[in-house]
């Protein structure tokens, strides 16, 4: 009686512990769920803490955020249109490298339009505060197993 006991309770702890498990795929981000303009100015107001931007620096930063926002939210868009009616299929290595080649492209027009607005020390900063925080997102992705 006591071993059925005991299966009893593992069968449900085990139980309970797959329901906390996700699935592959893309999950929702929730800043998915705000404007581009919404989160363009968190953005801007968390970069104006981290980096001490100027009045003129913080309009010329919010338009590059908004700009950045408006971009990431169309393909994220255009990402979900395709997921849900399933035309969503695996890309041919030419086809990875046409789009990781547009994808540095922009974040290095990205960076140019940063190097104008922001002084050096700034830039600096700012540049070390992306490093931190793409190689935190590798780390996490490697911690569950995942590619990164």
């Amino acid at each position: 009686m006591k071993q059925l006991a005991v299966v009893m309770a593992l069968l449900v702890s085990l139980g309970v512990l797959a329901q906390g498990q996700h699935g592959p795929g893309m999950r929702k981000d929730p800043k998915m769920d705000m404007t581009a303009e919404q989160m363009a100015t968190l953005k801007t107001k968390k970069m104006t803490l981290a980096l001490d931007l100027t009045k003129v620096q913080q309009q010329k930063v919010m338009s590059i955020n908004l700009e950045e926002a408006e971009f990431k939210k169309a393909k994220w868009d255009e990402m979900k249109v395709l997921r849900e009616n399933g035309e969503r299929k695996k890309p041919t290595t030419e086809e990875q490298f046409e789009m990781q080649n547009a994808r540095l492209d922009h974040q290095i027009a990205h960076q140019e339009k940063m190097r104008e607005v922001l002084n050096d020390e700034q830039y600096q900063t700012w540049k070390k505060l992306r490093f931190a925080k793409a190689h935190h997102g590798k780390k996490k992705m490697q911690e569950k197993g995942r590619r990164g």
